[in-house]
This record gives C-alpha cells, sequence and structure tokens, in this order.
C-alpha cells in the first residue's frame, strides 16, 4: 500500500499561501484521478485542487478558513484503494516533482497536486472570515469592503453557493440592484478572523479615521493583493539598479494603417484590431535583434531566455494591475498576437485568467497611454531585465523629410520608455534596443495587407 502526501499547489509568482475554502471531500472517501479534493483561494485566484492519483482520503491536514503556505501537506491518499492511517507528515520547504508511489512497504509519497485550472479573482483579503456560523471567502470580504456593504447587509443577503454561502455573482447582482442609500441596519460586532500564517496575524479592518487631531485624513489599510504589489514593487528597486531610457516614434503609418483596416480586419478576423498587439509585433522583432534584453539574473548568472515570452499589464475591475503573458509571442502572426491580446484582456476583466496565464513572462510592456500619459518610468517585473511603457499617441507638428527638401507636418507622434536592470543591461544595449523598437514603428508598411 503507497500513500500519497497531498501538497498545497503554488498558484503562481509571489504567491506564498492560500486558503482552504471547502473540502469536497472528507476522510473516508475514495477519489479518481483528477478529481476535485478541495476549494482554495489565494490573492490572486479562486481554485480546485485536483488529485494527482486515485485512492482514499486517508488524513486531512487543515480544516476551513486554515490560511496554509505553499508546500506544506495538506491531505494524505491512500493508493491501491486500502485505507490507511498514516502519521503526519512535516511540511516540506517546496512543492516536489510527482514521483512514482512506494509499493506495499507503507512508504509516504510527497506528490504536488497538480495546477488547478481556476479562475483567478480580484484582490482578496489574505483570511477567510465568517459571521456567525456563515462563512464569507476572501472575494466577497474585498467586493464587500470596497464597496461599503456593512456586515449587517452581509449576513441577510441570500446566497446561491454551496450550504447558501455568498458568491461573487450573488455580490455582483446585490451591488447592481443596492440603492444608493440603503436602509441603515444594526451592524453586528465583527468576527475575529484567524490566520495559520505567521506574516499576517490580524484580520482586514475596516479603514480608521486619524487620530493625530487634524480630523480630515483617514487611514485606509491596504488589501492583501495591494500589499503584495507594494511589496514587489520594493523589492524590485532593491535588486535591480533601474536605468530609464526614452525615444520619440512617429507612429503616423501604423495609425493610418489602423484607421483603414480595422473594420475590414474585424470582419475577417472578428478581431479588434488595438495598438498593442503591433506595439508587441515591433518588440518581439527588436528581441531577436538584442536576445541580451531577454534575460534574468541568478546570482552570478546571465540566464538567457530562449522562449519570448511577452506580458501585458492589465487592469482589474478593482483597479490593482496583472501581467497576463503571451506565450512565444515570435511565433505567432499578427492576427494571432491580436487573437491572444483580447483574449488575455477580456478575461483579465472578467477575473477569468487561469495561473498559468500570468506565470513565465521574460518581458513586460504597460500602456501608460491608455490613461492618457505621454511617457513613463515603470518598475521591472521581477525576475525580468527590463519592461517598455508605451505613451499616448499625440498629433504634433513634426519635421519631415521629404525629396523637395524638409517640411513641417502634422504627425502622430509618441513617446517609448523602457526601465532596465543595470546589472546586466547597460545604456548601449538598452538605449539601442529601445530605438529599434521605435525604429520598427516608424517603418510599418501603411499599404500592409491583411
Amino acid at each position: 500500500m503507497a500513500q500519497v502526501e497531498l501538497i498545497m499547489p503554488k498558484m503562481g509568482e509571489s504567491i506564498m499561501e492560500a486558503t482552504i475554502l471547502n473540502w469536497v471531500k472528507k476522510e473516508g472517501d475514495q477519489v479518481e484521478m483528477d478529481e476535485t479534493i478541495l476549494e482554495i483561494a489565494t490573492d490572486k485566484v479562486d481554485s480546485e485542487v485536483p488529485s494527482p492519483v486515485a485512492g482514499t482520503i486517508s488524513k486531512i491536514m487543515f480544516q476551513v478558513d486554515d490560511v496554509v503556505e505553499i508546500g506544506k501537506v495538506i491531505a494524505i491518499i491512500a493508493t491501491e484503494g486500502e485505507n490507511a492511517t498514516p502519521q503526519a507528515s512535516p511540511s516540506v520547504a517546496e512543492a516536489a516533482p510527482a514521483s512514482t508511489p512506494a509499493s506495499s512497504n507503507g512508504a509516504s509519497t510527497k506528490v504536488a497536486a497538480p495546477a488547478p485550472d481556476s479562475t483567478p479573482q480580484p484582490a482578496t483579503a489574505t483570511v477567510s472570515v465568517s459571521s456567525g456560523d456563515r462563512f464569507y471567502s476572501p472575494l466577497v470580504r474585498n467586493i464587500a469592503k470596497e464597496e461599503g456593504v456593512s456586515q449587517a447587509e452581509l449576513d441577510v443577503l441570500p446566497g446561491t453557493g454551496k450550504e447558501g454561502r455568498v458568491t461573487k455573482k450573488d455580490m455582483l447582482a446585490y451591488l447592481e440592484n443596492r440603492s444608493s442609500a440603503p436602509a441603515a441596519v444594526a451592524t453586528p460586532q465583527p468576527a475575529t478572523a484567524k490566520s495559520t500564517s505567521p506574516a499576517i496575524d490580524q484580520p482586514i479592518a475596516s479603514p480608521m479615521v486619524d487620530a493625530s487631531g487634524s480630523g480630515n485624513v483617514e487611514i485606509i489599510e491596504m488589501d492583501r493583493m495591494r500589499r503584495l504589489i507594494a511589496d514587489h514593487m520594493v523589492s524590485s528597486k532593491h535588486t535591480s539598479p533601474h536605468v530609464t531610457s526614452f525615444v520619440e516614434a512617429d507612429v503616423t503609418n501604423i495609425v493610418n494603417w489602423r484607421e483603414k483596416n480595422k473594420h475590414a480586419f474585424q470582419q475577417k478576423f472578428g478581431e479588434k484590431i488595438t495598438f498593442t498587439p503591433l506595439f508587441i509585433e515591433a518588440i518581439v522583432r527588436a528581441i531577436h535583434d538584442f536576445p541580451m534584453i531577454n534575460v534574468s539574473v541568478d546570482g552570478k548568472n546571465i540566464i538567457r531566455k530562449k522562449n519570448i515570452n511577452i506580458g501585458m499589464a492589465a487592469a482589474l475591475p478593482t483597479g490593482n494591475l496583472i501581467v497576463p503573458v503571451i506565450k512565444n509571442a515570435d511565433h505567432l502572426s499578427l492576427i494571432g498576437l491580436t487573437k491572444a491580446v483580447n483574449d488575455l484582456a477580456n478575461r483579465a476583466r472578467g477575473n477569468k485568467l487561469k495561473p498559468e496565464d500570468i506565470q513565465d513572462g521574460t518581458f513586460t510592456v504597460t500602456n501608460v497611454g491608455t490613461f492618457g500619459n505621454v511617457m513613463g518610468t515603470p518598475i521591472i517585473n521581477q525576475p525580468q531585465a527590463a519592461i517598455m511603457a508605451v505613451g499616448a499617441i499625440r498629433k504634433r507638428p513634426a519635421v519631415v523629410e521629404t525629396e523637395f527638401g524638409d517640411l513641417i507636418a502634422v504627425r502622430h507622434m509618441m513617446f517609448l520608455s523602457m526601465s532596465y536592470d543595470h546589472r546586466v543591461v547597460d545604456g548601449m544595449l538598452g538605449g539601442s534596443f529601445i530605438r529599434r523598437v521605435g525604429d520598427y514603428l516608424e517603418a510599418f508598411d501603411a499599404n500592409r495587407s491583411l
């Protein structure tokens, strides 16, 4: 008989723990390979964890609402259909690769749960909270906090989830029909949230009024995702000496081509063509020219990435940012890039990204022009070595060289800016790369066929 230790799977970069929402299986239940054992929530995704083997749930190590570090054993599965009561297994530092279970000697084998097919949600609190006997997931708690939904309102909100649990869909439906001034309801004392994580020892608190004496400020505690972003940004600045280079590009040909072809493009391919895939196409070409941009640092070693996986920063409904990744972008045509960009952007807005959609990026682009900004100095998305910001496209007078001499004409101009890790990317490489991207944009063929 073999005993397999199911460990908490890694759900994405920078995610170190997950909250157990629900055990679909209990001790003694039979489970098939890939059958869901439990549901978990992290700061970016709510997921179902499947079984890596077929067998019997021998022991459950954690309970609902527990916050468990990535890599810890969460359950033991007895394979070959036999019941077993193994000793509790020690935690592991990180997920171990799946290995062949031992035969009849009762040995325990650590097996990382397969990457779940899950749906990311907006930023969630670190811990799940219940009020009385009613459970609220981190996602529901976060939505309630951001929308000003009181505990009393939550307690009377009908739920359509398991055992009457309030789901994201219930919250959105309630908010859509909620009056601008809901009836006052007595607010019960908030329930105390408990976390097994040593890093977070207090529940998410309501906004507090400043006690400094001025009475004209409000202290708002960061939600879990915002704290992670803050830590990630500070860590990036501490890790990489940032240098930012800027170039200006005349993108008149691209603007005119898109304006002329956008309707025909959508009719032919069923996709709206935005500027983003055109920018990514130029970036990919430049990476081929300067492959040492597509690197990361590991101690004293430079890791050159042969795959070109382009991350594109996208805003979540909460206002936080997430970076879905277009894998092997250099293998895609313009229509392929367009489909990938639109798919990831739509799923990001609908909170339907999967964990693998936000992993393994090698270079990131962020469109600050979306917010009307002409340029920016982005912070590197570690462990990458560079990130490019594309600014707003503006009509401006510019000097145009013609066979009849220089002329001043109205052109569509934009700024590109790129921050890079000066440990491994020198000014010549960084400046040459961003200039090459600008050159490819300016050389775009205005008569390009679909």
